[in-house]
């Protein structure tokens, strides 16, 4: 087994970004100001595998958006958003959870998401991640965001506890 497939073995909790992460990162506004975004259908099949295995998964946003709401209901997530500092929110969550921060996994792509991403065991960028974050990930995914990194994560995860 290799470092990160042991790393990713260990995983109890996974908490995301949303925009960058779950999408690709543009949004589509209408006339009356509404906003729309892309994901990838098979993050839900991915997700609820990481689920059945008692793995914890949330996200954290630093927007507060109808849209990520929305998508964290239908996928059955916990979300928390309009967050300023999302390292003190994934410690706040993983001590919530009693999960030790070295088996907790930050999902992040931008310069926002770095204080989470150093505050966990187990940071992860996906492929198009901002160049700024590369020194504060111990991986980066092969899938670009809303592009199937969500799934790719979760099913590393999946199979590295063996099944």
């Amino acid at each position: 087994m290799n470092s990160i497939e042991s790393l990713f073995k260990q995983v109890e909790l996974i908490a995301f970004d949303f925009d960058g992460v779950f999408t690709d990162n543009f949004v589509i506004v209408n006339e009356k100001g509404e906003e729309a975004v892309r994901c990838s259908r098979s993050d839900g099949l991915g997700l609820s595998r990481l689920k059945s295995l008692g793995v914890h998964l949330v996200i954290i946003s630093t927007e507060k958006n109808p849209v990520v709401s929305k998508r964290a209901e239908k996928l059955g997530l916990d979300c928390y958003q309009n967050i300023d500092d999302k390292g003190i929110e994934i410690r706040r969550v993983a001590s919530l959870l009693k999960v030790k921060l070295e088996n907790t996994m930050f999902v992040g792509n931008d310069i926002n998401d770095i204080p989470a991403l150093s505050s966990v065991g187990i940071p992860v960028g996906v492929n198009d991640s901002y160049p700024e974050i590369y020194p504060h990930i111990k991986y980066r995914t092969q899938k670009n965001g809303g592009k199937g990194a969500v799934r790719e994560i979760c099913d590393l995860v999946y199979f590295a506890k063996g099944k």
